[in-house]
């Protein structure tokens, strides 16, 4: 099977029996990140959860590599259009349903949701959140998952703006719940260098920060730098994707294409690395990024973070969100010998180190699945918001009531070789526009400059 293609049906392997009836709870994401942060969460609620992934077929459908990276393994999975989806007995049945997904995508599944459980009598508790830290676009994400019945904050921080939003624009800030990014639920584990392996220090690389090819390159010739100062330690370029794949943002100039194109010497204690972060972060003694989640996940294990600042403290990179953690260093300062130490307070205003995150979550679940729940009501409408949201919904299928436009199924395809040909054609169609995202337009672009 090819790296590009999407995730085949799996079926059931496992029958959990704890002495309580756990929750079904299913994940409808569309990424191999969205996927992650919704199993984690999942679990977080229910560790004994029986955990269905759903996943959106589109640019960044997760491939088999990528989910076998991220370790979480649900109990079933299935990957379709939106439209496909909406009608699908067994993601109605759920006790919960986590939406994993973009703005754009959380509200699509919003209104395709609320006219497919119309005048259901049950239906799942719906929550949504963000799978890393907000330093962008926070109004316009936030109203675009305005509606679930639970919207999650991972920073108090966080909840106390996404209350102020939503009771400006008049929509219930009763729904907004503070928890914690998923991994920062997980038990600490304090670090401590280990003199049986080289001193390690891993570059956490992201899709799109930064994002020319010189800047990545610089980054490269630091950690190269590095190497060459400090033979004795190991650094690693730790890798989101291999060339083809995509995550939830197009990487247009991958890390391990430009590595072969430095000036210098590659020395052998510089390499790149694949696989599941937290398995990373067992051998790490630094880690070192621009403004990944990683490290927050680093954070929360004790193990000295740096925040790049090679490129400036700006709001396009991320790492503005890291002012006053006492994480921003250069490369070059790394090189230098130089050691972050992360400041307490502020770990504990951004959610690291939290004693129970999920506790008022449970509560709250808990809550509603004793209750009648009232139909599901996204905030933006057509009679309201009628020059934005068709064209939001179209992109997904959908007219502006939520239903499917004319020719988008509606149901699985049925046959086995039908199945296979619409398989076929989506691989195709993906990975053409991975090829033109990541060498046609780049090259465009480079030909304008001309």
């Amino acid at each position: 099977m090819s790296r590009s293609s999407a995730i085949p049906t799996v079926t059931r392997v496992t029958e959990r029996r704890p002495p309580y009836r756990s929750l079904r709870i299913a994940v409808l994401a569309d990424s191999d990140t969205r996927w992650k942060w919704g199993a984690a969460l999942a679990r977080g609620i229910d560790p004994g959860c029986t955990l269905d992934a759903w996943f959106l077929h589109g640019r960044a459908t997760p491939t088999e590599r990528q989910l076998a990276e991220v370790g979480a393994v649900p109990d079933a999975s299935r990957t379709a259009a939106l439209t496909e989806l909406l009608d699908e007995p067994r993601l109605a049945d759920a006790d919960v349903l986590v939406l994993a997904l973009l703005g754009g995508a959380a509200q699509a599944a919003l209104h395709g949701l609320a006219r497919a459980w119309a005048g259901r009598e049950r239906r799942p508790v719906v929550l949504t959140g963000y799978v890393g830290v907000v330093y962008e676009k926070l109004t316009e994400g936030l109203l675009l998952r305005a509606g679930a019945d639970l919207v999650l904050a991972n920073t108090a921080a966080d909840a106390e703006e996404f209350r102020r939003i939503l009771t400006a624009v008049g929509a219930d800030p009763e729904t907004v719940v503070e928890t914690a990014l998923p991994f920062l639920a997980q038990e600490q584990r304090g670090y401590t260098p280990d003199p049986s392996r080289p001193y390690t220090v891993v570059f956490a690389a992201q899709p799109s920060v930064p994002a020319t090819r010189a800047e990545r390159l610089h980054l490269l010739e630091q950690a190269r730098r590095y190497a060459l100062r400090h033979a004795d330690h190991r650094v690693l370029i730790k890798l989101r994707s291999r060339p083809g794949e995509q995550t939830t943002h197009i990487e247009e100039h991958p890390y391990q294409r430009l590595l072969p194109r430095l000036t210098g010497t590659v020395p052998p204690n510089l390499d790149t690395a694949y696989g599941n972060m937290g398995e990373l972060l067992d051998r790490t003694d630094l880690l070192a990024t621009v403004s990944s989640t990683a490290a927050l996940e680093s954070l929360q294990r004790g193990i000295p973070t740096a925040i790049l600042t090679d490129f400036g403290v700006r709001e396009p990179l991320g790492n503005h969100w890291y002012l006053g953690s006492g994480c921003l260093a250069s490369w070059a300062e790394l090189t230098e010998g130089k050691i972050p130490v992360a400041d307490p307070g502020w770990l504990r205003r951004h959610g690291v180190g939290h004693p129970d995150p999920y506790g008022e979550l449970r509560s709250r679940i808990g809550e509603l699945r004793q209750t009648a729940l009232a139909p599901l009501r996204p905030h933006y409408r057509a009679d309201v918001q009628g020059g934005y949201l068709p064209a939001l919904l179209a992109r997904y299928g959908l007219d502006a009531k939520g239903e499917p436009l004319p020719g988008r199924a509606t149901t699985p395809p049925s046959g086995p070789v039908r199945r296979a040909v619409l398989r076929q054609a989506r691989r195709t169609a993906t990975s053409a526009y991975r090829l033109g995202a990541q060498y046609v337009a780049p090259a465009i672009r480079r030909w304008g400059q001309l």
